[in-house]
């Protein structure tokens, strides 16, 4: 290669070159995740370049999140998101399974409380009756992506236990259709970004104050009537929700 930042009319700047020959190294697993890359000055006389061109390269892939500094240590290759397409309703360990991770769940707890008074408006339960609650991690690959807080009517949630439905290994959503013989419909989702307070700290394994993406869904069944309301948790450091529109 040349030392210069851009080519001949027709070809893509150097530093474009560089950094797609990096992107393929990552994700031929030259460079696996949270590997430490060559040094600028390495690099710079492995592609024959000046450093300025790597330093370009290098800052796309910081850009594009494929790639992250650390101060006085280098450059180190990020550990890439699991993603979920939003646009289908699946369960988490459903779609995740699809991309070939590995879902646990752990149970936090499964108990019926008095139903909170936004959860009764969802479900169109009466104030003073009683819901299932059930709260559990989702494990993606043995670490915490998301924590999920499940509303589902007393009846419902008594059926799962019948059927001794395994809800460490079992989506919920799965569980419905397959053990209650109830099939879905569709779900309205609202998706907000908060700072994760003490609780949710712990539970996911991250920092105080961290952003993580709150997901609000409340879904029916073929009859269009409510059946499941959830506050979803998702650690934005492991994972991304993906969707395609169109004009």
């Amino acid at each position: 290669m040349t030392n210069s930042a851009s080519t001949s009319s027709g070809q893509p700047p150097l530093y474009d070159q560089i950094k797609d020959q990096l992107l393929a190294q990552i994700q031929s697993g030259v460079y696996p995740p949270l590997s430490q890359l060559p040094s600028e000055h390495e690099l710079s006389e492995h592609f024959d370049v000046s450093r300025i061109t790597v330093r370009q390269a290098l800052h796309k892939l910081s850009q594009e999140g494929v790639i992250f500094k650390v101060h006085g240590k280098g450059t180190f290759v990020s550990k890439p998101k699991a993603y979920q397409n939003i646009s289908q309703l699946q369960g988490f360990a459903e779609a995740m399974a699809d991309s070939g991770h590995h879902i646990v769940n752990e149970v936090l707890s499964i108990r019926w409380v008095s139903t909170p008074l936004k959860v009764a408006a969802k479900l169109k339960l009466p104030v003073r009756s009683e819901v299932t609650e059930i709260k559990r991690v989702r494990l993606l690959n043995n670490e915490p992506v998301s924590y999920e807080l499940t509303y589902l009517p007393k009846d419902i949630g008594q059926q799962l236990l019948e059927q001794q439905v395994d809800l460490c290994t079992t989506d919920i959503f799965k569980s419905l259709e397959e053990n209650l013989n109830i099939p879905l419909g569709y779900a309205d989702l609202n998706i907000d970004a908060i700072t994760a307070d003490d609780e949710l700290a712990q539970l996911l394994s991250i920092d105080i104050h961290t952003p993580i993406l709150r997901v609000e869904r409340l879904t029916h069944d073929a009859q269009n009537q409510p059946l499941d309301y959830e506050y979803l948790y998702f650690s934005s450091e492991s994972f991304q929700y993906q969707l395609r529109i169109y004009r």
